[in-house]
């Protein structure tokens, strides 16, 4: 029985990844679960296990291709103790898989293909090339042009070194593109005051390392209280599909980790069932492990709303772009001590700025105005006596 290892579906709006590196030869035994290769695909680096234990027979795709999400990776030929996975019916082929067309795109012939692939372009970048054949169909001379331009293009002048991207970056290159021509970003932001969380922080931090095993930071006090104002204002904790808007009735916090190399959005799932130190807990094992690259796929899939921390670099505010198919993310910049007049007296308190970029095709000013008021209320409205 033959087991048929996939590109993974990392998320709705992931099309491809890029095979990083096996951990098995062909003809290597491998269990159920163990480590078997890691990918890129959406910002992230993961660990994908082998969904059943056998032999590696076939390596369809190496290291360093990128192909579209559910192209075969591999097959291995289960043993007769662990039968119970995805069955290939017919295996390809030896050698390489070729990629899954999306709906939509263009049909490519295999010279074409082949030719891509050896000069490392990704189907997203061979979908975006203008074709001369018939149908708009790219031939092997629109793209030897193509490559022959691109290849001009990277020549560097006296004084320039040239970068190419890594899977990462280019991942991230092409979300943030995707973003900003699907959704019509705006930005509100407004101040709160974080003086009451920050003496029941300083005051508690050390008893309640020691109790819950994990750090007693900012976030997830401004986790729940944006979970609270989500519950509120549900469009927030929306995705846009075509032109129709999803409330999603769970609510899913993906939190931004940024890593040497880019950027990765871990997802707090259920938030809206979780205590105070159970945000705690569970955002500082998703963020230690999406450092150490030890997420799962699910764990990075289903974000309704991101978070992301722009005070961890010192930042006080910024205009976060959405993370698709949601319809808003929250910036949250360094809480600073600074003077503030309250009432007739200038004071020093401890001010932190909140930053809400909203798809303004669902949500309007006056409701980003009223769901960061909310927020701002649940932030300055804590009891710092609380136990």
């Amino acid at each position: 029985m033959t087991i048929e290892v996939v590109m993974p579906q990392m998320g709705q709006s992931v099309a491809e990844g890029t095979v990083i590196q096996w951990f098995k030869q062909e003809g290597e035994p491998v269990e159920q679960d163990e480590a078997l290769l890691t990918i890129n695909t959406d910002k992230i680096d993961v660990e994908i296990p082998s969904p059943g234990g056998g032999i590696l027979t076939r390596v369809l795709v190496q290291a360093g291709e990128t192909v579209p999400v559910l192209t075969p990776l591999a097959y291995i030929e289960a043993r007769e103790t662990d039968r119970r996975r995805t069955v290939s019916p017919s295996p390809a082929p030896h050698g390489r898989a070729g990629p899954i067309p999306e709906e939509g795109a263009r049909l490519h012939s295999p010279a074409v293909l082949e030719l891509a692939e050896r000069h490392g372009l990704t189907p997203s970048e061979l979908q975006e090339i203008p074709g001369t054949g018939r149908d708009g169909r790219v031939t092997k001379k629109d793209l030897l042009a193509y490559i022959e331009q691109r290849e001009k293009v990277a020549v560097p002048r006296a004084g320039e070194e040239i970068i190419p991207f890594t899977p990462m970056r280019r991942a991230i290159a092409e979300h943030m593109v995707r973003s900003k021509q699907t959704s019509p970003h705006a930005t509100a932001i407004i101040e709160a005051d974080m003086t009451s969380i920050a003496q029941f922080r300083e005051r508690e931090k050390a008893a309640f390392a020691e109790r819950w095993g994990c750090p007693l930071t900012f976030m997830p006090f401004i986790t729940q209280a944006t979970v609270r104002a989500l519950k509120k204002y549900p469009w927030l904790n929306a995705w846009v599909d075509s032109d129709r808007i999803v409330l999603k009735q769970e609510i899913n916090i993906g939190i931004a980790v940024a890593l040497a190399d880019g950027l990765i959005v871990p997802v707090l799932k259920g938030a809206e069932a979780l205590s105070l130190s159970e945000i705690a807990q569970r955002s500082d094992d998703l963020t230690r492990r999406a450092r150490e690259k030890h997420l799962m796929p699910t764990e990075v899939q289903g974000g309704t709303f991101t978070l992301n921390n722009l005070g961890v670099s010192g930042i006080l505010l910024a205009t976060p772009i959405i993370v698709q198919p949601q319809a808003a993310t929250l910036g949250i910049g360094a809480v600073a001590r600074r003077p503030i007049v309250v009432g007739n007296v200038v004071t020093i308190r401890s001010m932190t700025y909140l930053c809400l970029s909203f798809d303004h095709r669902v949500i309007d000013g006056a409701m980003a105005g009223q769901f960061l008021q909310e927020i701002k209320a649940g932030l300055e409205g804590f009891d710092p006596t609380r136990k």
